[in-house]
């Protein structure tokens, strides 16, 4: 595996890169060529020999009678598309969110301040969020008559620790008696905030999730793809079912990666970026994140070993610090998310780079 040792300059790459972006106003703001948001994927079931219901919508209003066989549209994924009207990536960018969570993820940060999306369209790239099938805009549906299983809920105690915000049993429901790991970039006073986004998952749906991911892949055409967590697997796999059109995927963190194997012959030509945050060796970690990054470092060096080209950071090897797991919301993330730029810059990824 091909680990960056260097220490980045980031803050002046970032001034720099955007500084050279034809995409990239000096005021702030950026023009967009398009925007707007799809459906992708999903089939239709038919539900019969259900029990009718008499239900009261409003109070006050009269029940009414609502019928719950009949047809539906289901495992179907919402995206939303923001194309820049100056376009300095050669491809276009797909995010992909992690688990219990939605294209939110990606969007405006919990304290208010502009996320990676805003980031990477003012730098000139295509962008696609998308809420994964049975996230947000995306949509739920019944169970266990089609989702095989209840849905799971995320904790905030959960959260704190399983996202390395501070030590196992640090989480308090009061804000001020909360713990946090020494340096920690993530803005804790909205943790509350952050929280809110949390929505509902199954354990059940990673096959019609990966078709969904699939099927915009093959809609967008040559991309990039840029997952978070439990979407690192999902691009992987959509970059062994595609390797003509994925060009990149970016791994914020995956927390899988397919098995060791001859199949990953045909992905050994796709440029990686594995990046990691920090407090991955804390001692009391709630979460088995040291397996987690095991089972991607097998897969990496599995690549790398057949002459791939893999690059794996971890952001205090080159003087980041205090990133937990969600560090595209942290307070130093638009210094993280240069780094990926100089990255794909360096990968052939852009039309124009600073660094050429």
């Amino acid at each position: 595996m091909k680990r960056l040792g260097m220490v980045w300059c980031t803050l002046g790459v970032a001034a720099l890169i955007l500084s050279a972006s034809p995409g990239f106003g000096g005021s702030g703001g950026y023009a967009l060529k398009d925007f707007g948001s799809f459906h992708i994927g999903g089939r239709q079931v038919s539900l019969e020999n259900l029990p009718v219901k008499e239900i009261v919508f409003t109070k006050g209003s009269p029940p009414v009678k609502v019928n719950p066989n009949g047809d539906f549209e289901v495992e179907q994924m919402y995206v939303q598309y923001f194309i820049p009207k100056k376009q300095v990536s050669r491809y276009p960018l797909l995010m992909w969110h992690g688990g219990g969570l939605s294209g939110v993820t990606w969007e405006t940060k919990p304290d208010g301040n502009p996320g990676w999306m805003n980031y990477f369209i003012k730098a000139g790239h295509p962008v696609y969020v998308s809420d994964a099938v049975e996230r947000g805009r995306s949509s739920w549906a019944r169970y266990p008559e089609i989702f095989q299983t209840e849905p799971l809920f995320r904790t905030k105690k959960e959260a704190w620790e399983y996202f390395r915000l501070g030590p196992k049993d640090a989480y308090d429901p009061d804000p001020a008696k909360r713990k946090t790991y020494p340096g920690m970039r993530f803005p804790v006073e909205y943790f509350d905030q952050f929280a809110k986004q949390g929505v509902p998952r199954w354990v059940t749906n990673d096959a019609p999730t990966q078709k969904a991911y699939d099927a915009l892949v093959q809609r967008v055409g040559s991309c990039v793809i840029m997952p978070h967590s439990q979407g690192g697997n999902f691009a992987f796999n959509a970059a062994l079912h595609a390797p003509d059109r994925v060009k990149a995927v970016i791994a914020i963190e995956p927390s899988g990666a397919p098995p060791s194997g001859p199949e990953l012959e045909k992905i050994k030509h796709i440029p990686m970026l594995i990046l990691w945050g920090d407090y991955m060796n804390e001692p009391d970690l709630a979460l088995p994140w040291k397996k987690f990054e095991a089972g991607v470092k097998a897969f990496a060096d599995d690549i790398n070993g057949r002459g791939g080209r893999v690059d794996w950071i971890v952001l205090p090897e080159i003087g980041i610090r205090g990133n937990d797991h969600m560090l595209m919301m942290d307070t130093n993330s638009d210094a993280v998310a240069a780094v990926i730029q100089e990255w794909m810059g360096k990968n052939d990824l852009l039309r124009y780079w600073a660094g050429k």
